[in-house]
């Protein structure tokens, strides 16, 4: 099990960071917050698919056909840890030492769109850990869906 979780955690951890350079350099900058939420939201999940990928390949090649639901939520969610991980020092890096005035900005646009209510305090590290936890809870609402559709007894 082990090296299944890191070979495709690894996978997706490098795919996470391959559409976060590519993010940065095809103009980050030039899109809007939503445009930038969205194309974040769909580097988690292509990150993130290798969750199911990993499990068939545990329950095929490792473990004769077969996998039980649990087994597979394991499998899943410490993929999505990795992910995770690789996602939140990306985040950190970002917003810490690459745009280090991305929070004062956003504050500044949540302000102008009348929505000062919903303002939080950020710093690169509470924004880091919160990546972490949004790509586990993901994960393993993936990792959920990935064993109910792969498990065999």
């Amino acid at each position: 099990m082990k090296k299944t979780v890191l070979k495709f955690g690894s996978y997706g951890l490098v795919m996470g960071f391959i559409i976060f350079i590519l993010h940065l350099t095809l103009g980050i900058d030039n899109l809007d917050y939503s445009t930038n939420e969205i194309l974040g939201y769909v580097s988690i999940f292509l990150s993130l698919s290798f969750i199911f990928f990993g499990i068939k390949h545990y329950r095929d090649k490792i473990n004769d056909g077969v996998i039980s639901l649990g087994k597979a939520i394991t499998i899943g969610v410490l993929i999505s840890l990795l992910v995770g991980l690789g996602i939140a020092i990306a985040d950190f890096i970002y917003t810490k030492y690459i745009d280090p005035e991305f929070f004062s900005r956003y504050e500044q646009m949540m302000k102008d769109q009348g929505n000062a209510d919903q303002i939080m305090e950020m710093t690169s590290t509470m924004a880091a850990v919160f990546m972490l936890v949004l790509v586990t809870v993901i994960g393993f609402i993936i990792s959920l869906i990935s064993g109910l559709i792969l498990q065999r007894k």
